[in-house]
């Protein structure tokens, strides 16, 4: 198996699963760059076998469809649990256009997938349906059973064999079980499959430090929808303060760094005693993420508490490093990137340098003054258009969409520290209507 996290290793880097308990076996393949090696014990895969046990049971008549990487811990995990079972297992072509087509030939029962597959199968439907048809009024009637408490089965079997079929039939026809993770699924989208795919959907949250799941949602319980739900079994969670943030673990809405202990979690990071020593204090691993317990005992994931975050299909994305390469480029003083774990891409707000904005608007017979020139659609384009062929940057790390600052930022506005840091938490609270706007733009106008 592999696991691996950015950090700053080098490419090359091997991963695998060691044993404790026995002569040491791995089974390892080349990692990307910035990958490390986790060391994970026999005992602790078990354990986390018995975890998955805790699904709603498989049988010789279930198949799964895999579309996670075979290294990603958690699809070794259900494969495993469905080896065990003697379910039936189908990977994906590794073709995003052919996944549907892949549902139809397996007709699986259970999938685990990322919330960006979650939002192409809510897109693709969405955009079939008008807003104001039959689909959209029994859909919230149905929302409303389930609500109201009533089971998934229960909810509106008539709806669900006269109207919704059709769209359980899309994935396949036998689907009973999905699971979502590796980000936070968004709360439209998980009710609509609540509803519209006639199945029990459960949102989880897990870390390759945790040897995958460690919280999950209960499928049947619409409270919990927008949260990964409580801890499983063989874990204990808490949430420590991140004063620096503004989250208090002990405040009457408690949140905080979340933080795991139990017999599932990772041994260290191999030869890293270094990062090892930073995560693991007492015990507790602290995983980085900031969670907000809800009333009922569910874990809801906010933040991050350190500038490395998830797109929703679930790529890590250091901000920083993005950054500095992108201000290399010679028409840009400053610049902000954001995104966050429910969209798929990166949007920023740019300060361009004046003189070389204004030469080019010259050339181009532009009269805008500076300020006119930061909103004119062309210029933002321009920009856009000079930042992407640069830095060697993946796919998921170029922007969609820029806004165009003509002021710099500045300690007067509490945009930056004394030592010329962005301060990330007051950009956004400042730039919030502008980035929701860039959003809306770049997925169509999407509200």
């Amino acid at each position: 198996m592999l696991g691996q996290r950015q950090v700053n290793d080098k490419k090359g880097d091997r991963c695998g699963i060691y044993g404790s308990n026995c002569p040491q076996w791995i089974l390892a393949m080349e990692a990307c760059a910035n990958a490390v090696e986790f060391i994970i014990n026999h005992a602790e895969v078990s354990i986390a076998f018995v975890q998955e046990n805790k699904i709603p049971a498989c049988t010789e008549e279930d198949s799964y469809f895999s579309f996670l990487p075979l290294a990603h811990i958690y699809d070794q995990i259900i494969e495993s649990y469905c080896i065990y079972k003697g379910s039936s297992i189908g990977f994906w072509r590794g073709d995003v256009r052919f996944l549907l087509d892949g549902l139809q030939e397996l007709k699986p029962t259970t999938f685990c997938e990322v919330p960006r597959v979650y939002d192409r199968i809510y897109t693709g439907i969405a955009s079939k349906v008008s807003s104001g048809g039959v689909l959209w009024k029994t859909l919230f009637h149905k929302l409303a059973n389930l609500e109201n408490g009533l089971p998934q089965e229960k909810s509106a079997p008539l709806l669900d064999k006269l109207v919704f079929n059709k769209i359980k039939q899309g994935l396949g026809g036998r689907v009973r079980i999905m699971l979502s993770g590796a980000a936070p699924l968004p709360r439209h989208v998980e009710e609509f499959l609540r509803v519209t795919s006639c199945s029990t959907l459960s949102q989880g949250y897990g870390l390759t430090e945790s040897c995958g799941g460690c919280f999950t949602s209960i499928g049947n319980v619409y409270p919990m929808i927008g949260t990964v739900g409580v801890p499983l079994t063989t874990i204990e969670a808490r949430l420590e303060s991140v004063p620096e943030l503004g989250y208090d673990a002990l405040s009457s809405v408690p949140r905080g760094e979340i933080c795991l202990r139990g017999k599932s979690l990772f041994s260290g990071y191999h030869k890293r005693a270094d990062l090892t020593e930073e995560v693991l204090i007492d015990g507790w691993f602290h995983t980085g993420d900031i969670g907000e317990w809800q009333p009922n005992g569910a874990m809801k994931v906010i933040d991050r508490k350190k500038n490395i975050f998830k797109l929703s299909q679930g790529e890590y994305v250091a901000v920083e490093s993005i950054e500095s390469k992108y201000l290399q480029c010679p028409l840009v003083t400053s610049i902000w990137v954001y995104g966050n774990s429910f969209e798929s891409f990166l949007v920023a707000v740019v300060v361009p340098d004046r003189k070389a904005l204004e030469d080019w608007a010259a050339e181009h017979h532009l009269t805008d003054d500076y300020k006119s020139l930061c909103q004119n659609m062309r210029a933002r384009k321009y920009i856009l258009d000079e930042l992407h062929p640069c830095f060697m940057l993946r796919g998921f790390e170029l922007l969609k969409a820029v806004h165009v600052e003509p002021n710099p930022f500045d300690i007067e506005r509490d945009l930056m520290t004394p030592t010329f840091k962005l301060k990330r938490p007051q950009l956004l609270k400042y730039y919030k209507d502008q980035v929701e706007k860039l959003y809306s733009e770049a997925n169509g106008g999407k509200v």
